[in-house]
């Protein structure tokens, strides 16, 4: 590759990471009921004020030795984590879609799905000021996709949230108790507009698949207990980026495997 291409895909980290440090922001207030966007971030033990080159994605935290600059309170390596992580999501994402409007468009779905993720992992809730405009959006912008027709986009959203509130039923009947919420169906249904209805059967296979290998080894570490409640958000998440990227790949390996 072109020394200019590695530049964009080193400038993609660094929007991605600043993008993270936002996600962070989400991730922590949502969830609360707080304000997104005001007052400016602080640090939650002592409430000190965070400047500017406090703030810097990751720097700022090798910096800091990982603590307040009043303080000196820890502070989580999750914070780092988050916004790196979100930097190679975009790094991959123009990696594969190159410099086209369909690059924007999955930032922000992969944005959304660091956030959804996150929030699930701590509250085991996939809040709707999230997933509901998602689905809107994915919809609206199937139409400036061009390998993702409009009907397409809309068939994934009736069946990502027809074949979860499938399950979701059939498991409510047999185990009497409810397994999944409506978030996951509502997640589902936005990564059918972004993705596509092909994308379903596929995302709920390598969800389910891993998060039974997640799953398993902690009832067991739980005694058995049948009830221990693991978010499922993150597992579609994960599942949604992996078909995203790799997904035709995977599907011809597979179909491969029966000839």
């Amino acid at each position: 590759m072109p020394f200019e291409f590695y530049f964009f895909l080193s400038s993609a980290f660094i929007l991605g990471a600043v993008i993270g440090s936002f996600l962070n922001v989400c991730i922590y207030r949502i969830p609360a009921g707080k304000s997104i966007v005001s007052p400016p971030s602080a640090c939650p033990h002592c409430g000190h004020r965070i400047k500017w080159f406090q703030n810097i994605p990751i720097v700022s935290y090798l910096f800091l030795g990982g603590k307040c600059a009043s303080c000196k309170t820890a502070i989580s390596f999750r914070y780092p984590a988050i916004e790196a992580l979100t930097g190679l999501l975009f790094v991959l994402n123009l990696y594969y879609f190159g410099f086209s409007l369909a690059t924007l468009i999955y930032w922000v779905f992969l944005a959304a799905l660091v956030t959804i993720s996150f929030i699930d992992l701590d509250h085991q809730i996939i809040p709707d000021v999230i997933s509901l405009p998602g689905i809107i959006v994915g919809f609206v912008c199937s139409f400036f996709i061009p390998w993702l027709p409009w009907l397409d986009s809309l068939l994934g959203i009736v069946l990502g949230g027809g074949i979860l509130l499938a399950i979701a039923w059939i498991y409510e009947r047999v185990a009497k108790r409810e397994g999944m919420g409506g978030g996951d169906i509502k997640l589902l249904a936005m990564l059918g507009a972004f993705l596509g209805w092909k994308a379903i059967l596929p995302v709920v296979f390598i969800a389910s698949l891993f998060g039974s290998l997640v799953g398993v080894p902690l009832m067991l570490l739980q005694k058995g207990d049948t009830k221990l409640a693991i978010p499922f958000g993150p597992f579609l998440a994960f599942a949604a980026i992996v078909y995203l990227f790799w997904g035709q790949e995977l599907i011809f390996w597979y179909l491969n495997l029966f000839h």
